[in-house]
């Protein structure tokens, strides 16, 4: 645990300017209607003086009700530690804290984008409709991403850095002192006296940004002391830039499978010449929220495209892009099914492990399914020669023949829900209802009917 106090020599770095309250005002006040005013808080240095100074907002005028989340990755032997200590920081300041534990999976990715990963997730599952996130990102984190990302081979997105505000959960994540340097917030804990963690890790140079931070920056702030503001504002008119070529961009005609999976139209895609047919795809996707797919794999993807034939598929963090007929089409990845025999009762809700949801609700007046006292619908999965005789039409249709016929997309046909009843189909998810004995055209109080409702990108936000 670390603590500074104004009299400390060596506290006060050659670039300090002092924290600016008056900014923090102006970067509150889009967010002063807010529900709620959450704060990310690690107990490190920069979110210990987010925190008080929002607490001094609060005590000098009306401001939304405050609260404190702490994330412990429990991937240090003092997280435990650390925990207690946000604990007893919020307490002082007469601030709840909830914490979440999460449990960092490191697969696939280092250590510190995994627990980025984990810790956005816990975050954005709490940030409620109306909400505020507060992150204590500063001028110097500003500078780091950007060179990081620069050194990386970011474009021109990338070289903005981290965005003032954006959408988190159902709610919004704002950095209000990305304005100010590292060195501002310091003097405002020497003269408060805060106390704050310190994590080892911090001064860890096999790490990027530690190794930037440490060796690269301070050589290149003897010879350019004012290398920060330049590099800001580099940013910045990337962002202007991007704004201009954003209203210059043609707009592909959007689409919809008929199960609801956001596509563009695959002939305005190629129209355009490839980088700015690769623009306009990842602004789509930007406007849907999502992660972006990395540029060569992008590239190649409409080189695939561009080639015709086949189905080009790309596939990256949890979504992929696919051809389908006249569109490209997204889709989250599918890779799990429930298991079969699975039974659902009348009124019974089933989540599925691709993230929809499978229902039984009264029919009323729509058609729907006759079911006794004490029956249940039994859950499978096409295993190949299943067959249903739609209701006015004559003779049974083979399900692979009517599923290629409506233009469901291949994607969906081994995940679309069956209902069987006493070993029989009776229904194709709420796409179809198989004709017989336990048909009920017109509804009626003793008839259900089922609703699917499918996990898209267009809907999972």
């Amino acid at each position: 645990l670390r603590q500074l106090t104004a009299s400390q020599p060596g506290v006060v770095t050659p670039y300090l300017t002092s924290f600016d309250s008056g900014a923090l005002d102006a970067a509150l006040a889009p967010w002063r209607a807010a529900s709620r005013w959450l704060v990310a808080f690690s107990g490190g240095l920069d979110s210990a003086v987010l925190l008080h100074a929002l607490c001094a907002q609060s005590s000098s005028g009306v401001t939304p009700t405050l609260l404190a989340i702490h994330i412990n990755h429990q991937l240090h032997p003092a997280a435990d530690d650390w925990q207690r200590q946000a604990e007893v920081f919020c307490a002082q300041l007469d601030v709840p804290l909830e914490v979440r534990t999460v449990t960092v999976c490191q697969a696939g990715a280092g250590p510190e984008a995994a627990a980025r990963e984990a810790r956005y997730a816990a975050l954005g599952s709490i940030v409620a409709a109306g909400d505020v996130m507060f992150f204590a990102h500063h001028q110097d984190d500003q500078v780091e991403t950007v060179l990081l990302r620069w050194l990386r081979g970011a474009g021109l997105r990338g070289l903005q850095g981290m965005p003032a505000q954006r959408t988190l959960g159902r709610g919004q994540l704002a950095r209000p002192l990305l304005e100010m340097p590292r060195s501002a917030l310091a003097a405002y804990a020497a003269a408060h006296t805060l106390s704050w963690i310190d994590d080892p890790s911090n001064t860890d140079t096999s790490l990027d940004r530690n190794y930037l931070r440490h060796t690269v920056l301070p050589a290149m702030a003897q010879r350019w002391p004012g290398y920060r503001g330049s590099v800001v504002r580099s940013a910045h008119q990337l962002g202007v830039a991007e704004s201009v070529l954003d209203s210059l961009l043609p707009a592909p005609r959007r689409l919809s499978s008929v199960l609801d999976d956001p596509g563009l139209a695959v002939d305005d895609l190629l129209a355009l010449p490839a980088a700015t047919a690769a623009m306009a795809l990842r602004n789509w996707l930007l406007g849907l929220r999502l992660p972006l797919p990395p540029t060569e794999m992008l590239a190649e993807f409409l080189r695939q495209l561009r080639r015709g034939g086949g189905s080009p598929l790309l596939a990256w963090r949890g979504q992929s892009l696919r051809r389908f007929g006249e569109g490209v089409f997204l889709l989250p990845c599918i890779n799990e099914r429930d298991k079969a025999g699975t039974r659902l009762a009348p009124g019974g809700d089933l989540l599925l492990a691709d993230g929809g949801r499978l229902q039984l609700e009264p029919a009323r007046e729509k058609p729907g399914l006759l079911l006794a006292q004490g029956e249940a619908l039994t859950v499978e999965w096409r295993h190949g020669g299943e067959r249903c005789r739609l209701p006015g039409r004559a003779g049974n249709r083979r399900l692979k023949t009517l599923l290629q016929d409506e233009a469901i997309p291949p994607w969906w046909r081994e995940h679309i829900p069956l209902l069987y009843l006493d070993g029989v189909l009776v229904a194709v998810a709420d796409l179809w209802l198989c004709d017989g004995p336990w048909l009920a055209p017109e509804g009626g109080a003793a008839a259900w009917r089922v609703r699917w409702t499918r996990n898209t990108v267009a809907t999972a936000d």
